[in-house]
C-alpha cells in the first residue's frame, strides 16, 4: 500500500488509476494525515487452482458404473 498527498495525486492522477486498476492500493494523505484510499472498483478475479477441492470433494466409485437402460431412454 502506497501514501500519495493530494497535491502529487492531482499531478498523476492517470498513473495512480492505472495502479488502481491492476489491483493496487493507494492512500490519499492531507499532508502526513490519511483521509481516502483509492482501490479498484472491480476486485480482480482470482485465478482457478487445480486440484483445488482435493480432499474435500470425492467421487464414489460408482459414478463411473454405466447407467441402467431406463435412466438412458429419458435422455434420449
Amino acid at each position: 500500500m502506497v501514501t500519495v498527498t493530494i497535491h502529487a495525486a492531482k499531478t498523476n492522477l492517470s498513473q495512480l488509476i492505472a495502479r488502481a486498476e491492476s489491483g493496487e492500493e493507494i492512500i490519499l494523505a492531507r499532508g502526513t494525515q490519511p483521509v481516502a484510499k483509492l482501490v479498484p472498483l472491480h476486485p480482480s478475479p482470482r485465478k482457478r487452482q487445480f486440484g483445488g477441492l482435493r480432499g474435500v470433494v470425492s467421487v464414489a466409485p460408482s459414478f463411473f458404473d454405466p447407467l441402467p437402460d431406463d435412466d438412458i431412454a429419458l435422455w434420449e
